[in-house]
């Protein structure tokens, strides 16, 4: 694979040695100059070009330096390279010692477009020298396993390097052969990628030619997807070209784009920038108009957008609810509805003007029918119960709110029923939403959570039941479960990691009136819990102790 060439480069190479070629090359320095020197018409042009020829002698010098120079064939190609474009510059300046045949706009370009080969050349030269790609161009060792994994390893370099130096079709070349490596053995290019290797494949983001950028874009999803990667492309500027290229770049180029910026999106710094880098609009157009996969990823990009608080008024003015609504209730089954759910729930997590956003453009009807599935997704749960606290008791009554609430204390996961309770005890604000709410069935469900392994479970099934028992129907439908008790004298285990043991105090309050509720609280160690509870400062632990200890002694003396 040759870096460029030129038919007028004295020799095709074919048959010399890479010392002889490389004589041949400084040979022809001179002419180029002297040429140059004696060029009539832009003169400006010129010098500049006779100063890049000046510097070809040392760049070459230092290519020649190093101990593998022959043994690597990068350096045939870039020597081959420079003929080439030394022939073109003594060919062009013996044309222009002449009035231009060509017209002068013409003649102008072409010698720009040499200064352009020239520059090329310079840096491919001293690129060539840093990336260390010449020192692994050893002679192949005996076969066997390790050299054959070495001679791969010096295989992939030598595609980075490419990568690198040479024009745009030398680097399409490199980037398939990449491909082709990545697919074989992924782990071999990672273990040699560099950051100048990755930088390199940024730049191809917006190379001319679309299908070098679909490529760069393909392999840089990958790399981003291998998840070893992403603080080294977000490091080498990945972020802008990516948002332009899901803005106008080709179906492929948008689809894998738009897969990169969801993966790097997951770290919150990164999903900021890109809200910064103006990511948020040709996301949102995605999920409007793009194919399943591109919009299941755009969707995902945006729900880790949306979970970054000082990210969420950006995307309120390129107006994401709406979009979020719609896909919610249009959205593929490839994770569009669930990524949607997940940036509602985001969006409403601390802010009643984005809840009552929702809510106006339809949310609260989409997360009930979305809830109404097999298995509700706990964001979906959550975002629900963020838009109780903005809708009247009389909507949760008559869009059936509550009834999606028992279903999720059924069948859902922890999550998600943790979410509905979370739910139920904001929806329990009033004496009437408490009476509402244990009409429906909600009391023995959230019972059984008090026995869940999640501390948190544990914890808002307990905070729940503290505010439904404080209406006296609830609390006897407490007390009418055998576990109610029992569980909720274990939640007042002092210990840190029981945070629902304030939640307990007050629920216990409300059943202490009963005398066998009491009898139930002493049996079970109420008593010695509260004690602690009491050293602690713990809101509550006074009064109940207090009232289960006169109890007691009541009950001592009518003993007597």
């Amino acid at each position: 694979m040759s870096i460029q060439s030129h038919p007028a480069a004295a020799g095709d190479g074919e048959g010399e040695t890479v010392e002889e070629l490389l004589a041949r090359v400084r040979g022809m320095v001179p002419p180029a100059l002297g040429a140059a020197g004696a060029a009539e018409g832009f003169p400006g042009r010129w010098k500049a070009i006779a100063v890049k020829l000046e510097r070809l002698p040392t760049c070459l010098s230092d290519l020649s330096s190093h101990p593998c120079f022959a043994k690597n064939t990068l350096c045939r190609e870039l020597l081959q390279s420079v003929a080439g474009t030394l022939a073109e510059a003594a060919e062009l300046a013996a044309l222009c010692r002449e009035p231009p045949s060509a017209g002068k706009l013409q003649t102008q370009s072409t010698i720009d477009a040499l200064a352009g080969k020239l520059d090329l050349n310079l840096r491919d030269c001293s690129l060539l020298v840093k990336t260390g790609v010449l020192s692994d161009a050893l002679m192949p060792p005996p076969p066997s396993a390790e050299a054959a994994a070495t001679t791969a390893k010096s295989d992939v370099r030598e595609l980075l390097a490419r990568l690198q130096i040479g024009q745009t079709e030398a680097k399409n070349r490199a980037v398939d052969g990449l491909l082709d490596a990545l697919n074989k053995d992924e782990k071999s290019v990672l273990s040699v990628l560099g950051r100048a290797n990755v930088s390199a494949l940024v730049q191809l983001l917006t190379a001319t030619v679309p299908k070098v950028r679909e490529k760069a874009a393909t392999v840089i999803c990958q790399l981003a997807e291998s998840g070893s990667c992403e603080g080294l492309l977000v490091s080498e500027g990945v972020l802008p070209p990516l948002i332009r290229l899901a803005e106008s770049g080709s179906l492929l180029g948008r689809e894998k784009a738009v897969i990169t910026l969801h993966r790097l999106s997951m770290s919150p710094e990164v999903a900021h920038a890109i809200a910064g880098h103006g990511g948020a609009r040709p996301l949102i157009e995605i999920c409007q108009t793009g194919d399943s996969i591109s919009q299941s990823a755009a969707a995902g990009a945006l729900k880790n957008l949306s979970a970054v608080p000082e990210v969420r008024p950006i995307l309120a003015d390129e107006g994401i609810v709406l979009v979020m609504v719609n896909l919610l209730d249009c959205g593929t089954v490839l994770g569009s509805k669930e990524y949607a759910a997940d940036c509602l729930h985001n969006l409403t997590s601390s802010n009643d003007s984005f809840r009552r956003a929702v809510v106006s453009d339809g949310g609260l009807r989409s997360l009930l029918l979305y809830i109404d599935g097999p298995l509700p997704q706990e964001s979906a749960v959550s975002a629900l119960g963020n838009l109780v606290g903005v809708v009247s008791p009389d909507s949760i009554v008559s869009l059936d709110v509550l009834p999606r609430l028992v279903h999720v204390l059924s069948v859902g996961s922890i999550g998600a029923q943790q979410a509905a309770a979370a739910a139920i005890c904001r929806i329990s604000n009033s004496t009437d939403m408490k009476r509402v709410v244990g009409e429906h069935g909600c009391v023995p469900l959230l019972v059984r959570m008090l026995e869940a392994k999640s501390n948190g479970a544990r914890d808002v099934a307990a905070q729940a039941l503290a505010s439904l028992a404080s209406y006296p129907p609830n609390a006897r439908e407490v007390r009418k479960d055998d576990k109610s008790v029992p569980c909720l004298v274990q939640l007042l285990d002092p210990s840190p990691q029981n945070t629902a043991k304030k939640y307990a105090i007050a629920c216990l309050l409300s059943l202490a009136a009963a005398k066998r509720c009491k009898k139930l609280m002493i049996s079970h160690g109420a008593i010695g819990y509260l004690k602690k509870l009491t050293d602690m400062d713990v809101a509550g632990a006074r009064k109940l102790l207090e009232r289960l200890e006169s109890g007691k002694l009541r009950t001592m003396f009518s003993r007597k």
